[in-house]
Formats: C-alpha cells, structure tokens, sequence
C-alpha cells in the first residue's frame, strides 16, 4: 500500500486547474507535507517530449485519435512508474495536472474512439496506480472559452493542437467528465470552478482536509 495521497485535478480549458493545484501545494507544504506536483501529459523528460509532438508541434497536423491515445498513455506510462509510484511510496502528496480521466473525457467522448479500448490502454498504462481523490472543476462552456481567450492573449502565444478542436468537441469533453463524476461519486468531487480563485480553494480544502489523518498508514 501507498504511504502518500494522489490527488487529480480534471476539467475542461480554462477550469483553473494551474491555479488551484498551486494553492493546494502552498497549503500542504505550509502544515509539513512533502508534495510533487505533476502535469499531464508530461512529468518526465520522455512525456514531456511527448507532451510537445501532441501539443505543439506543428509537425503534429495529421496525428488520428488513435495515435494521440496511445501518445498520452505512453506518456502517462513513464510518469507512473518514474515519478508517481515511488513519490507515493516515499508518502509524498502527489497533486496531477489531469491524469487518465481527461483521456477518457477527450480521447474517448471528445474524439469518439471505442470507450471500451480507451479503457483497456488507460489499465495497461496505469496498472493499479489509481488516484485517492479527483477533484473535477466545473466551469460553463462559455466561462471556459472566454477565460481560453484571454490566456492566450496575454501570454506569449504557443500552439496547441488539442485547443484547435472545435466547440461540439469540447461540449463533447464536458459531457464526457459529468459522466465520469457521476459515476464515481466516491473518488471523483464536483467543484464549481466558476467561482473567485479563494472561494474555489476554500471547497477543495475542505475536501482535502479530512484525508490527511490516514496519510502514512496507506
């Protein structure tokens, strides 16, 4: 058994995920706690190769859905077993920038591939790495494009491929994450991420809080 926490932040664009996963270290690390933060696809010095031949690439114009798949996952390989494994096993509190629920959401609703097969390369990928708590931030579809919006004009423009869908794609994202939160009610948490950034943190902590106790004897 784990002696750390892996927690998982999951949302559509413009969620506030960056910003709520560094409140969440600066609490943890204030009262003691050793914490790795994590963001997908990358971690590593191989996903984070990866991360740029999916996202930014633009040699990366013709890749299927089924390329981009297996690409995540085999990305997500890498950080399981070099990073995630043993920070856990070292009690660390692991914190994710996404991690296999946003392939399941993007890959499996939002480009339509076989659910079923998305399933069976997320196990192969993770084995029984799982996380202890998802915490799914909610914001409305137009919420999230204008906040994409104004990221992208205040910081110096990089492409993103995945950000180039169209809207039925990230309405089929969004659909795909409410299934997911509904139908694991005990790991995965609903926050309204459309509320003001301390109001947001203030929700997940008391979320977070009452886990902390069991920390080193998983």
């Amino acid at each position: 058994m784990s002696k750390g926490l892996f927690i998982t932040f999951e949302g559509t664009e413009g969620c506030g995920k960056s910003t709520q996963i560094k409140l969440l270290a600066e609490h943890l690390q204030a009262i003691g706690h050793r914490v790795r933060t994590l963001r997908e696809p990358g971690g590593t010095p191989i996903g984070e190769e990866i991360r740029h031949t999916l996202k930014h690439s633009h040699a990366n114009t013709a890749m299927t859905a089924e390329a981009e798949l297996l690409l995540m996952n085999a990305s997500r390989a890498q950080l399981v077993r070099e990073i995630i494994r043993p920070a856990l096993a070292a009690g660390e509190m692991v914190l994710s920038d996404r991690f296999y629920d946003s392939t399941t959401a993007y890959q499996g609703y939002g480009r339509e591939l076989d659910l079923n097969q998305v399933k069976s390369v997320i196990d192969f990928a993770v084995g029984e790495t799982r996380p202890n708590l998802t915490l799914f931030l909610h914001v409305p579809s137009e919420v999230s494009a204008e906040r994409l919006r104004s990221r992208q004009s205040t910081l110096p423009f990089v492409r993103d491929r995945i950000e180039e869908a169209d809207r039925k794609f990230f309405e089929r994202v969004a659909h795909g994450f409410g299934v997911i939160a509904a139908g694991e009610p005990q790991r995965v948490k609903f926050i309204n991420g459309a509320r003001p950034a301390d109001v947001v943190c203030a929700s997940i902590w008391e979320i977070v809080q009452p886990l902390l106790p069991k920390v080193g004897r998983w």
